[in-house]
């Protein structure tokens, strides 16, 4: 049951920003399985224990590759899927805590909900860049198999 919750709030999540950000509406679902598969890399990575930072990299290569997928499908830019399938993964909460605290006085937990904001925006940036490289890559590899292919 927590699996479907996980995955209906992270796909109306998604949606429901894609909307207000007026992403068009033929691609609105494409970018909520990208947004819900997102957050289902991030949320089981997560459960493992293997690290939030860790979970947000792998989100973020989830969404990458899933934005690139669609992209091309839809002949689109990426940016279309990347940006309401951050949604889930965006650290709201300890940004929150950051400045309520150092509101608050307690300039130590600020500091450290500061620090944990950074390295998840640090690892979700990373993310999109091992995707970037890997389309590149990938892209090259083509190319060169294509050109071969017509020279014989």
């Amino acid at each position: 049951m927590e699996v479907v919750i996980h995955c209906l709030f992270s796909y109306l999540s998604t949606v429901t920003f894609g909307i207000v950000t007026n992403v068009p509406r033929k691609v609105l679902n494409a970018c909520g399985i990208t947004g819900t598969v997102g957050w289902m890399i991030y949320w089981s990575t997560k459960n493992m224990e293997a690290g939030e930072i860790f979970a947000n990299f792998l989100g973020a290569i989830g969404i990458g590759l899933l934005s690139i997928y669609f992209s091309r499908k839809k002949k689109m830019p990426m940016t279309i899927f990347n940006i309401p399938s951050l949604v889930p993964l965006v650290p709201g909460g300890p940004a929150y805590q950051a400045v309520r605290n150092i509101v608050l006085g307690d300039y130590i937990g600020g500091a450290h909900s500061i620090i944990k904001v950074i390295m998840t925006a640090g690892a979700i940036a990373a993310g999109f860049m091992v995707t970037g490289i890997v389309e590149r890559l990938l892209k090259n590899l083509l190319d060169k198999n294509n050109s071969v292919t017509k020279q014989t």
